[in-house]
């Protein structure tokens, strides 16, 4: 028995949309990250990029759950000296709740080239509201 490779002219990418309302925002991270990925398919393979596109709605409506909301540290450096700076849970999700996801699926992904070229086809968005309508996006029910 053989095993088929998938070739990268060959993928056929779908889109995809999922409401992270009242879901934990670590598992939908987790479920972006497969489909970002390709691993969904049965033609999966591993050093082809065969993902597809992924649309999350509704991310300021995701649940931390436990006590991540006051415990949970997101970290960046201004690349100036003493410039480590620091953002508890809870403020990103009042104030960009769309970086959360993204950097929830960032930290789900391979961290190589294939990693970062399936974080390009990641659209978040803290409300209902999506501007990719016209790719006629499937709802995933995962």
């Amino acid at each position: 028995m053989s095993t088929t490779l998938q070739k990268p002219a060959a993928v056929e990418r779908r889109w995809y949309v999922i409401d992270a309302a009242g879901k934990p925002l670590g598992r939908t991270a987790a479920l972006v990250a497969t489909l970002l990925r390709g691993k969904n398919k049965a033609t999966f393979t591993p050093n082809v990029d065969c993902g597809d596109n992924v649309i999350v709605i509704n991310c300021k409506d995701a649940v931390l759950t436990g006590k991540k909301l006051d415990q949970k540290t997101y970290y960046h450096h201004s690349a100036y000296i003493s410039g480590l700076k620091a953002v508890k849970a809870r403020e990103m999700m009042d104030t960009r709740p769309e970086r959360a996801m993204y950097l929830a699926v960032k930290g789900m992904l391979p961290s190589n080239a294939l990693g970062r070229k399936a974080l390009t086809r990641l659209h978040a968005y803290a409300g209902a509201e999506h501007k990719n309508a016209a790719q006629k996006p499937e709802v995933y029910e995962g």
